[in-house]
């Protein structure tokens, strides 16, 4: 997968469709939320006490940082854009040299595209909206989160949620194992300098 459009093909796309699809059948399937909230009142229990599928309206980043707020829309649809942009840059320099960091580029792609696409689609055609403009219409814009799990830890330390963890997405899933990619791909790089200057000082 060292070719851009090969990595797309086989392996962002299908990320990609996934996290569409998943979302759609949620939006297609659930109620929308009510006026003033964020979160369906439909649900779907898969396991007791565990995991359960919902329908969430999230305007802002991870953990909700800044939803409900007329601008968070608008500026991380704009980041969204930025890190895309960033991501073909480090590529074309060839910062991406291993199967891993690949990967991890690749996961990052289907990731922000997937809630790049929500933000341009869900809630920029509302009916009451139709007549604005089109930055008026991108900050009703928002992000279908839908896998909602309840981890005992989680509630103790934040009492408040319930023990739910934020519910969250697939593209958020890639973002998430992305990450994981790129730090695991910096202690590897850090194990082969130091092995690399161990030999050469034997």
């Amino acid at each position: 997968m060292k070719s851009l459009p090969r990595l797309l093909l086989v392996f962002v796309l299908p990320l990609y469709l996934l996290d569409q699809v998943t979302k759609w059948l949620v939006v297609l399937n659930f109620e929308a939320p009510g006026p003033g909230s964020n979160v369906s009142q439909e649900s779907h229990v898969v396991m007791e006490n565990f995991f359960t599928i919902v329908r969430v309206h999230n305007q802002g980043a991870a953990f909700g940082l800044g939803n409900g707020t007329a601008w968070a829309p608008v500026v991380f649809f704009v980041i969204a854009l930025i890190a895309l942009g960033a991501l073909l840059c480090f590529w074309r320099r060839g910062a991406f040299d291993t199967l891993l960091l690949r990967l991890a580029a690749g996961l990052l792609v289907a990731g922000i595209l997937g809630n790049l696409t929500d933000r341009a689609l869900q809630g920029f055609f509302l009916p009451a909206y139709r007549e604005e403009g089109f930055f008026a219409r991108l900050s009703e814009g928002y992000v279908v989160d839908f896998l909602d799990f309840k981890i005992g830890l989680y509630g103790k330390l934040f009492p408040a949620s319930g023990g739910h963890w934020p519910s969250f997405n697939v593209a958020d899933s890639c973002i998430c194992v992305a990450a994981f990619f790129l730090i695991l791909s910096t202690f590897r790089g850090e194990a082969a300098s130091k092995e690399g200057k161990e030999k050469a000082e034997a």
